[in-house]
């Protein structure tokens, strides 16, 4: 059986649309028929690589590939083959690309594929580092348990993202906030104001005059400012294509301070975790560290990843290939380094993506926890400036008229 992608109208005009499992496009006809749909269309959903994206432009978030991957986890535990368990999800999806995209992997295993290759068909939904586990839990017969480490990984790789975004989420709403509430008092409110003391021919405080003398410059000039970080933004995303400036880029973003300790802890954590479920599942280690390097986003941890592949390739044990660069953090060398030496490579890599993730968070949590009351004090001060701004010239009339 394979699937057939439908659209069809019921009885009442609306149209709906779905996938079938049937035996050939005839068939699906008929099925429909017997619903009582009308068919309009019906065409086979294709499980190439090259033809995936006539699926469309659907998307599956990694809480969905999670849920998914436990699913098939459980049912494959449970004694269910690979076909029963993906007849079982497409059963019970009610996600309508992820039927299209499980109808199409469940073709490709009725044709004698396995299910790795199944799901490397569809790249834009199951990344390489998926399909190699996947791969592995095949060729080691513990498929179910493999599945079950790879949901873990998914649900704990989405949880920190979600961690370091929601930490940076406030003060980016305060900053903006401020950003925006400062330049609408000087474009527009602090004109109105102080114009009145103008007209008065009043000797205006040097705080009050500063403050005209800032307005009157974000008045004419607040175009251009928009334009050029709209120009800014764009040349940047620009130059940042080429390789060279955005190693460079990125580079700069390890040497500042506080940023870049928590890129390379976010990366090192990733990094840690990944090799943990691939040497875990038996996954040859220069495999591990090829799919390894597809989670990292720095470009020199990255590069550096590389150059340690090559030297374990040539022989050299992994904690001096690691710690060759200076780049990781010193603990992923010592304890990698006692893996190797007692056997327990995946162990070791594990604790050490336990602690990488829990001084992620650490930090996070003191930063955000001193961003936000100075975001706050910074905004307060600002504003005070300028309603001390106007309101001077008020106080000095007060004190002439008594």
């Amino acid at each position: 059986m394979a699937g057939y992608k439908y659209h069809a109208i019921d009885t009442d005009g609306r149209v709906s649309q779905g996938v079938l499992e049937e035996d050939s496009p005839r068939q699906a006809r008929q099925s429909l028929r017997e619903r009582g749909l009308i068919p309009l269309e019906v065409e086979l959903v294709e499980t190439h690589a090259i033809a995936a994206p006539r699926l469309g432009r659907g998307r599956v978030s990694a809480l969905q590939l999670a849920l998914l991957t436990r699913q098939l986890s459980t049912l494959v535990s449970a004694g269910l083959t690979v076909e029963e368990s993906l007849d079982t999800l497409i059963e019970q999806s009610d996600h309508a690309y992820i039927k299209q995209v499980l109808a199409g992997a469940r073709g490709e295993v009725l044709a004698g594929q396995t299910l790795a290759r199944a799901f490397a068909a569809f790249p834009n939904v199951f990344p390489d580092l998926y399909v190699t586990l996947v791969s592995a839990g095949e060729r080691s017969g513990q498929l179910g348990r493999v599945l079950e480490r790879l949901a873990d990984y998914t649900e704990q790789r989405q949880a920190l993202r979600q961690q370091v975004g929601l930490a940076f989420i406030y003060p980016a709403i305060v900053s903006a906030v401020a950003i925006i509430i400062v330049t609408f008092l000087l474009a527009y409110v602090v004109p109105q104001v102080v114009d009145v003391f103008r007209h008065a021919q009043q000797a205006l405080p040097l705080l009050t005059r500063v403050l005209i003398a800032v307005s009157g410059f974000v008045r004419t000039t607040l175009i251009f400012w928009l334009i050029g970080i709209a120009l800014g933004i764009w040349a940047a995303r620009i130059a940042l294509k080429r390789p060279a400036i955005s190693l460079r880029f990125h580079g700069v973003l390890l040497r500042v301070p506080i940023v870049g300790r928590l890129i390379r802890d976010l990366n090192t954590a990733r990094l840690a975790n990944t090799l943990a479920i691939l040497t875990g599942s038996g996954v040859p280690l220069l495999t591990a560290l090829s799919a390894g390097s597809g989670v990292l986003t720095s470009l020199p941890l990255k590069r550096a990843l590389d150059e340690a592949e090559r030297m374990v390739r040539e022989g050299m044990p992994l904690s001096r290939a690691i710690a060759a660069s200076g780049l990781y953090p010193p603990l992923l060398t010592h304890l990698i380094a006692s893996g190797e030496a007692s056997g327990r490579l995946d162990a070791m890599l594990e604790r050490a993506a336990a602690h990488q993730t829990r001084e992620l968070a650490r930090q996070v949590a003191t930063l955000t926890a001193l961003l936000e009351p100075a975001l706050i004090l910074i905004m307060g001060g600002l504003v005070l400036v300028i309603v001390l701004g106007t309101l001077m010239p008020i106080f000095e009339m007060n004190q002439l008229i008594h």
